[in-house]
């Protein structure tokens, strides 16, 4: 099941990536060219906190059945002066934990709002701040914090 978890997380990453760029590209279109919030751009709205929500599950899933956070847990002491560990015991599913709330909280705001500028700049704004505190999280294979592949095979 654990290498499963990890092939899905990791291709499921890249879903979550192309639709919040798609979004806070029509949300910056929108808001900027003072356009109407059509059903295309709630449908990329609703699709990209989807997908942040299917990924943020599968990373629980991987962090409770991960080998590597296991260690974590059951040697706090010694991994926590690792930055590896750390990384991935607290930093990791903190920050996408915070970005997916923010991410919601911002898909769930721009929807109810009275008008489309209004909506078109509530998405922005908050995916904007989920996007950064994403790319931050992630372990990118230049990451100096902790680098893995773009895709990890499933077998």
């Amino acid at each position: 099941m654990y290498p499963l978890l990890l092939f899905s997380h990791s291709i499921v990453r890249w879903f979550v990536v192309l639709t919040l760029f798609l979004a806070i590209y029509r949300g910056v279109r929108g808001w900027q060219g003072s356009k109407r919030f059509t059903q295309t751009d709630d449908s990329i709205r609703h699709i990209t906190a989807t997908f942040s929500h299917i990924q943020l599950t599968l990373g629980y899933l991987l962090y409770f059945n991960s080998p590597f956070i296991a260690y974590f847990r059951s040697h706090f002491k010694e991994a926590i002066g690792q930055f590896e560990f750390m990384f991935f015991g607290i930093i990791h599913i903190a920050l996408m934990t915070i970005a997916v709330i923010i991410l919601t909280i911002g898909s769930s705001t721009a929807k109810r709002q009275e008008s489309d500028l209004a909506k078109f700049r509530t998405m922005t704004i908050f995916f904007i701040i989920a996007a950064l505190i994403i790319f931050i999280a992630i372990p990118w294979p230049f990451s100096p914090l902790s680098a893995r592949p773009y895709f990890r095979a499933l077998w």
